[in-house]
């Protein structure tokens, strides 16, 4: 019989385990994404060092769209990838992790290395 405390504790990390998805699970890239919802320049003049990887992300929203996104926000409703970072409430505008991610994706990207190498480094580094 466990005790209300233990039972506590237990359900606490079967629901924390149940929400997470491991680090090698991945969303699949929707079909005909496009950078069509990235905030633009203009929405960030309170983080301006945020621009350029908001320009990089601008770029490459195919290979954004199929990494999960390592700070946590992908367990969020409404966050499907590391796309949804630069999009609406342009929450990447003040993460370090996920400008991080974004230009590792661009540089690995440019450098003609696949998704799933992209996906492995950034476990890599961030997960």
């Amino acid at each position: 019989m466990l005790t209300r405390r233990s039972f506590l504790i237990v359900v606490g990390a079967a629901t924390l385990t149940a929400r997470r998805r491991p680090p090698d699970r991945h969303p699949t890239p929707r079909p005909g994404i496009d950078a069509s919802k990235i905030l633009p320049a203009e929405r960030l003049q309170d983080h301006p060092d945020a621009i350029p990887v908001f320009q990089q992300a601008r770029r490459i929203p195919e290979v954004l769209d199929g990494i999960r996104c390592q700070c946590g926000c992908s367990d969020l409703p409404g966050k499907y990838s590391l796309l949804s970072c630069f999009e609406e409430d342009g929450m990447a505008s003040q993460c370090d992790t996920c400008q991080g991610q974004t230009r590792l994706a661009y540089r690995m990207h440019r450098a003609g290395r696949t998704l799933d190498a992209i996906r492995t480094a950034i476990e890599e580094k961030f997960g």
